[in-house]
C-alpha cells in the first residue's frame, strides 16, 4: 500500500465513523455453524496482542495503544497516545512493545499499571523514519527475538537492499538488527508454523499493473536471508515492467499462495485452536484489508488458505460482508486467536473487534 492509499484509507475510515455506528453484523456470511459477535469497539482497531488478562490493539491515525482486559465488558482504555502510527503491538514477559515507525517502544509490566500506565521507554530506533510503509506489525518468534519488517519506501523502486523491503528481527539484550528476508514489499503480518517453527507472511503487492495484477502473496521463509522478488519479479512469474530485466523470477522464493490481486491482505495467524472444526486446524487465517484503487472493489474479508505440509491446498473466503456491491461498512486488519479457540477480527474502519466462534455439529 502506497502514501495515496494511506491516505484514502485514512480519510476512508473517518466517514465510516458514522456509518458505522450500529454494525450491520447481520451481513456478514460465514461457513455453516460459525458465528460472530461484536467484541468490543476500539476506534481505528489494527494489530491485536494478547496479554495474561488483558487485549492489546495498535491503531494507525489514533495514534494510540489500547487495552482490554478480557474479563468484564471489554471496555478499552488508552494506556499510550500521541505516538506515530502505532500500529504494531507485542506482549512479552509482562511487557508491551509498540512500533513507531522509526522506534520500537516498550510500556514495561503494563497489565499491572493499566490504570496509570507508564511512560513508552525507547528500546530501539534502528529503523527508517519513512511513512510510506512505516507501519509495522511486529510478533516475538520462537527464538525469543522481535521481528520488524521494513517496507520499501515507495510502490515500485530499488530501495538499499539491506534497510528496506525486509524483515528484521531485533535482539532486545544487544539492541543488534539482522535482515531474515528480503525482497518483501511491505508485509503487515506474520506467524510462525507451530510445527517447524518457520515463518510465513503476508506481502502486499505493487500498484498500477491492471486490476488482475500483480497478486498479494503468501510466502513461506524456510531459511534465514532468502529472496521473495521485489522489486523484479511479483506473484513467482511476473517480471516487473521496470525492474525485471536486472534479474529472472527464477532467482527468487516463489509463493506458497498466491492470493487474490489487490486485496491489501495484513494480519495473517495459523489457527492453533480447537474449537473449530478439525479441517481448520493449522490453516491460516488471512484479514484482506481490501483494494483502494481497483475498478471494482476487492477484499474485505477473512480468507482462509489450508495446507498439507508446506503446501498449499485451498484458498477461500472465510468471513465475507463487509463489502456490499461497492459499498463498504468494514475492513478486516488483523485475526488473532483466543485461548479458547475463538477467533477475533479487528476492523480499523468500522473501530470494532469481532469474535468468530462455532457453534455447530461437528
Amino acid at each position: 500500500m502506497g502514501r495515496l492509499a494511506a491516505f484514502t484509507v485514512m480519510a476512508f475510515g473517518w466517514l465510516a465513523q458514522a456509518a458505522a455506528a450500529s454494525l450491520p453484523l447481520a451481513s456478514l456470511s460465514l461457513p455453516p455453524g460459525f458465528v460472530i459477535e461484536e467484541f468490543a469497539r476500539v476506534p481505528n482497531a489494527r494489530q491485536m496482542a494478547l496479554g495474561k488478562s488483558t487485549l492489546f490493539v495498535g491503531s494507525m491515525r489514533e495514534g494510540k495503544v489500547y487495552a482490554i482486559p478480557l474479563a468484564g465488558a471489554h471496555q478499552p482504555v488508552v494506556i499510550a497516545e500521541g505516538l506515530e502510527m502505532p500500529v504494531g503491538v507485542a506482549f512479552r514477559n509482562g511487557d508491551l512493545y509498540v512500533s513507531a515507525v522509526s522506534r520500537i517502544l516498550r510500556l514495561a509490566d503494563i497489565e499491572a499499571r493499566l490504570n496509570q500506565p507508564p511512560r513508552p521507554e525507547v528500546v530501539s530506533k534502528a529503523f527508517p523514519s519513512d511513512p510510506h510503509h512505516g507501519w509495522k506489525f511486529i510478533a516475538f518468534g520462537p527464538d525469543g527475538k522481535l521481528y520488524v519488517p521494513v517496507g520499501a519506501p515507495c510502490n515500485i523502486c530499488e530501495p538499499d537492499p539491506d534497510r528496506y523491503a525486509v524483515i528484521t528481527r531485533l535482539d532486545l539484550a544487544s539492541g543488534k538488527t539482522e535482515v531474515v528476508a528480503r525482497g518483501v514489499r511491505n508485509t503487515v503480518g506474520f506467524d510462525w508454523q507451530p510445527q517447524s517453527g518457520e515463518l510465513w507472511f503476508t506481502d502486499n503487492g505493487r500498484d498500477w499493473l491492471g486490476d488482475n495484477a500483480p497478486p498479494d502473496e503468501l510466502n513461506h521463509l524456510s531459511r534465514p536471508g532468502q529472496h521473495f522478488g521485489y522489486p523484479y519479479c511479483h506473484g513467482g512469474t511476473i517480471a516487473d515492467p521496470e525492474f525485471g530485466k536486472k534479474r529472472r523470477c527464477a532467482e527468487f522464493v516463489p509463493p506458497v499462495q498466491n492470493l487474490d490481486a489487490h486485496v491489501a491482505s495484513l494480519g495473517m495467524r495459523f489457527y492453533t485452536g480447537k474449537q473449530f472444526p478439525a479441517r481448520y486446524r493449522n490453516a491460516i487465517f488471512i484479514a484482506e484489508h481490501g483494494s483502494w484503487n481497483r475498478s471494482s472493489k476487492n477484499g474485505y474479508r477473512v480468507s482462509v488458505v489450508r495446507l498439507q505440509g508446506n503446501r498449499a491446498v485451498s484458498y477461500e473466503t472465510f468471513v465475507s460482508g463487509w463489502l456490499q456491491g461497492e459499498s463498504v461498512w468494514g475492513r478486516p486488519a488483523d485475526v488473532l486467536v483466543m485461548p479458547d479457540g475463538s477467533l477475533l477480527v479487528s476492523d480499523d474502519y468500522a473501530g470494532a473487534i469481532y469474535r468468530v466462534s462455532y457453534r455447530g455439529g461437528r
